[in-house]
């Protein structure tokens, strides 16, 4: 599975180790960055390319997640989900990483750096690459109505 992870200064630290530990699990591990600490830098870029990036590979039919890392993962998931196609879940327990997977076909998780020690961290987003979704006709057909809105502004009940 390719996994594309961006981060702003804040997960930098885990970035880094995620890379190397996931890496080391046979992922396919894609860094959009940034490539050099700045306290100053902004994520929007970092994390909508990632989250592009899953997007391109998943339409392609290539097996691909995202990650994206901040202080809180807050603004990160945000922005990842402006993209078209993403769903991105902010993700702060094993729960509710495997939850976002097997419910709601997240194709990307966001995390907070300053929330978690890189232990807990990683164990929440390995959860969250090896749940997968549950396929439930339920699960199935309310993320098609986000869709629908996504791609038509339409609301449907």
């Amino acid at each position: 599975m390719r996994v594309h992870i961006a981060t702003d200064h804040a997960g930098m630290e885990l970035s880094a180790h995620l890379i190397t530990a996931l890496a080391a699990k046979g992922y396919d591990m894609v860094d959009h960055g940034p490539a050099a600490y700045d306290a100053e830098d902004d994520y929007p870029s970092f994390c909508i390319n990632a989250a592009q990036a899953v997007v391109t590979d998943q339409v392609a039919g290539v097996d691909a997640l995202g990650i994206v890392l901040g202080g809180s993962g807050n603004g990160e998931q945000i922005a990842a989900n402006k993209v078209k196609g993403v769903r991105a879940a902010l993700a702060w327990n094993l729960s509710t990483a495997k939850l976002a997977r097997e419910h709601n076909d997240a194709n990307v998780v966001a995390v907070g750096g300053r929330q978690h020690s890189v232990e807990e961290a990683t164990e929440i987003i390995e959860a969250f690459l090896a749940e997968p979704f549950s396929d439930a006709e339920r699960h199935v057909r309310r993320i098609g109505k986000i869709a629908t809105y996504e791609t038509t502004g339409e609301v449907v009940d």
